[in-house]
């Protein structure tokens, strides 16, 4: 039995989940058997379950508390906006001052010249929207075959229909029949798990784009295929980071077939990479940008759109056309979640929360590195506030444990918990996101109970005979 196998009995907190809730990402029949851990409180990078138990929250939730898990001025900006104007609507032209100054901020932000915000509720509903737009976008240009999305192996962008078409993740696909017709996807562009022998860096990112381009032909050219979407660094993937030069022949290559480019800032947006947005310190100058969690300090659900003004020209004589552009949510742009979005920007900006980030990169950095010659780890990869582990059986042959059988990634996981951190493990890939709030003092406390777990599941493997390295 482990820490969330406490008591099921009677009307306890864990009784009634098993009772009643469904969660997400979740092994049902696991579920039933060991039951939650329930989170009752948070203060700063620290979370408490309803044991009393505090634990640092490593994966900033997931990848999203940029403020942390305390913070009085968004809970009174809420509370004041519910007594004032607690919920309207978009459609048919209605608005409200929370969102039209959330679009002007988001505007005055953007990585290039935007020209329009919609507003949605996650990064799954905002993605989603690309995926219609784009659509919308070429019928109202005469070009309804151009139609195909590309997208990555390993890409995570959202678990709709559409949005989890686009993820290149397994376990989002099967047995969802996904992905849906018109969604390709190409390869990812890791280094450490994809280059051939003695390719170096510079070939391999040339071998990316020649994949691409090979696909886009393969998929109908410039008449069939209309854009490409990527997150700056991939999150759900494994964190990911592509060799330099990477994105540069990519948007290239869109560019020869005349496909729209979208950058997913839902996880890189806000500071998470030590610039306001991934596409700024991956060299992305994108059409369509999507963004949400950091956007609220993920407080509230709220996410955006941004699209530039080709896009919107489009758009719009589509919907003069038409009547009206058929598609939003009850809650795009939603007053409360809106005021909320715009007051932790007011925050970022007023404590430099970027800047902060940036300057803790470094130690950051460090820390992460400092494992890269621990005997489990074969990759250690990081940019700005954000970074993985890969574990590895052999370092020289980059050999991967058994994942079903040996589960060294839950290893680890299950050893961080018991010593009060939340940290994600994708398989063997170990990511670490703090709140970037976080200090150097605690990012230390956070690192030090991250090699501790290191160390157990390293001992348990060995007893087992599982490593012999």
């Amino acid at each position: 039995m482990n820490d969330v196998s406490r008591s099921f009995r009677g009307n306890s907190n864990a009784a009634r989940d098993i009772a009643h809730h469904l969660h997400p990402y979740t092994n049902f029949k696991k579920h039933e058997e060991t039951g939650p851990l329930t989170i009752v409180r948070g203060r700063g990078i620290y979370v408490t379950d309803d044991d009393g138990k505090e634990y640092i929250e490593g994966m900033a939730g997931l990848w999203s508390a940029a403020l942390g898990f305390s913070n009085e001025r968004l809970a009174t900006v809420a509370y004041e906006q519910m007594k004032q104007l607690p919920f309207y609507h978009a459609f048919n032209q209605r608005s409200h001052e929370p969102a039209i100054n959330l679009a002007e901020k988001l505007k005055q932000m953007a990585p290039v010249e935007m020209s329009k915000v919609f507003f949605a509720n996650s990064g799954s509903e905002a993605n989603d929207t690309v995926v219609k737009m784009v659509w919308y976008m070429n019928n109202a240009l005469g070009r309804p075959t151009k139609k195909k999305i590309v997208s990555r192996l390993k890409g995570y962008h959202g678990i709709t229909v559409a949005s989890g078409s686009l993820t290149g993740l397994p376990h989002n696909h099967r047995s969802f029949d996904l992905p849906i017709a018109g969604v390709v996807h190409t390869m990812t562009p890791h280094y450490y798990r994809g280059a051939k022998d003695g390719e170096t860096e510079e070939q391999f990112t040339t071998r990316c784009a020649e994949e691409l381009e090979q696909l886009i032909i393969k998929e109908g050219g410039a008449d069939h295929v209309a854009a490409m979407i990527c997150e700056p660094v991939m999150g759900a993937g494994g964190v990911i980071v592509p060799p330099k030069g990477y994105y540069e022949k990519i948007q290239a290559v869109c560019r020869k077939y005349d496909m729209l480019f979208v950058a997913d800032e839902v996880i890189c947006g806000f500071g998470r990479t030590g610039n306001v947005w991934g596409s700024q310190t991956l060299n992305i100058k994108p059409d369509i940008l999507t963004c949400a969690k950091a956007l609220s300090a993920s407080f509230l659900p709220i996410s955006a759109v941004m699209v530039n003004d080709k896009v919107y020209q489009a758009l719009m004589s589509e919907s003069d056309k038409i009547g009206t552009w058929g598609h939003g949510f009850t809650y795009s742009g939603h007053p409360v979640a809106a005021a909320v979005a715009l007051e932790a920007q007011k925050i970022y900006d007023e404590m430099d929360l970027f800047g902060h980030a940036k300057r803790m990169t470094p130690a950051f950095t460090k820390h992460i590195q400092s494992f890269a010659d621990y005997p489990l780890v074969g990759e250690a990869m990081s940019v700005g506030m954000m970074g993985a582990l890969e574990i590895v059986a052999d370092k020289k042959t980059k050999a991967p444990f058994d994942l079903v059988a040996v589960g060294a990634g839950n290893r680890v996981y299950n050893h961080a918990v018991a010593r009060g951190l939340f940290i994600r493990n994708m398989g063997d890939r170990v990511a670490i996101c703090p709140p970037l709030i976080i200090n150097e003092t605690e990012l230390a406390d956070l690192f030090g109970r991250l090699r501790q777990s290191f160390d157990a599941a390293l001992a348990e493997l060995k007893s087992e005979g599982h490593f012999k390295g």
